[in-house]
């Protein structure tokens, strides 16, 4: 019971500041472009900061070289969801004009704007190095197979581009990740002063993703919001298949417990707030993507408490 406790009241803090980004966004608080300038916010700077800021300062270089290597765990688990994709794909009789969206959905969790807060809110600080390895190996999936999948629907046929690829892959939260982890394991000082100035802006990332989630299920209107073979198939897999996937890799093994938990937890994600957005770019069905990261967002607040509970018990 102390566990599920522990659980609604973590989601409580997340619900909170999603609904207040909800209702400042029906108030009319944000035009268009301001969800724009929130991602770009937390993406670009607050928190790469926050990795930065977190991972100099919690963590050793001996705790890093040990955690690197289960990097192999969200691979594996990825590479089995989009064979399973195929076969939901199939199995749903998804409409065929969604079947790049529904395999990139399908393989894919919001592991920042919302496995991060989430982590952050159950488990704390010491989740972060675990919640990062699972972000490595889920951004490059989406920013390759993800995003091919994706143009695959609105173009007839994927285009594979290298150099944007990489700039994707290599994005701000990530190079943030990479400066901390070479901080760390050369043992580098940063000016006391800096590492303020880390603290104070990457302390915006969880409040302002959380804004920016309340933004977005307010631009996709809850009156649109539906179950169907289409969403059915995307909720299936987010919330069932991906975390008895992951338990089946990671509970076996002798890695930490929370490290576990947190794989678990981030495999269970909602849908990639990203997915929208490439969508439209490529002329994909972006009204789809949309409803499915809100249906997703919303149910997951109501399958991280008892999700927590039965990793709990059986780990």
């Amino acid at each position: 019971m102390a566990v599920f406790i522990r659980s609604v009241s973590g989601v409580l803090i997340i619900l909170v500041m999603i609904g207040l980004g909800y209702v400042l966004s029906r108030r009319g608080w944000f035009d268009d472009q301001a969800p724009k300038l929130i991602a770009r916010l937390v993406t670009q700077i607050a928190l790469p900061a926050y990795m930065i800021s977190t991972i100099t300062t919690k963590f050793s270089a001996t705790t890093l070289k040990e955690t690197l290597p289960d990097l192999r765990f969200p691979v594996l688990s990825m590479l089995i969801m989009f064979g399973l994709s195929i076969i939901a794909f199939h199995l749903f009789r998804i409409n065929p004009k969604h079947r790049g969206l529904f395999e990139s959905m399908f393989l894919n969790s919001n592991t920042v704007f919302v496995g991060l807060p989430v982590n952050e809110a159950l488990f704390g600080p010491k989740s972060l190095p675990f919640v990062l390895v699972y972000y490595m190996a889920n951004t490059t999936f989406f920013w390759t197979l993800g995003v091919y999948l994706i143009q695959r629907d609105g173009q007839g046929a994927g285009q594979f581009n290298l150099k944007t690829t990489l700039q994707k892959i290599f994005s701000p939260p990530l190079l943030g990740f990479i400066v901390g982890v070479i901080l760390v394991l050369l043992n580098i000082q940063l000016p006391h002063w800096i590492m303020q100035d880390f603290q104070y802006v990457g302390g915006l990332t969880i409040p302002l993703s959380m804004i920016f989630i309340g933004t977005a299920i307010a631009g996709a209107g809850l009156q649109n919001i539906r179950v169907n073979r289409d969403s059915l198939g995307i909720l299936l897999g987010r919330f069932i298949v991906a975390p008895v996937l992951m338990g089946c890799l990671v509970l076996p093994t002798g890695m930490p417990l929370l490290m576990k938990q947190v794989f678990i937890l981030q495999a269970a994600m909602p849908v990639m707030t990203n997915a929208p957005v490439v969508s439209k770019l490529y002329h994909a069905d972006s009204d789809y993507a949309a409803i499915m990261v809100t249906e997703t967002t919303l149910l997951s607040l109501v399958v991280i408490p008892i999700l927590m509970v039965i990793v709990q018990h059986v780990a």
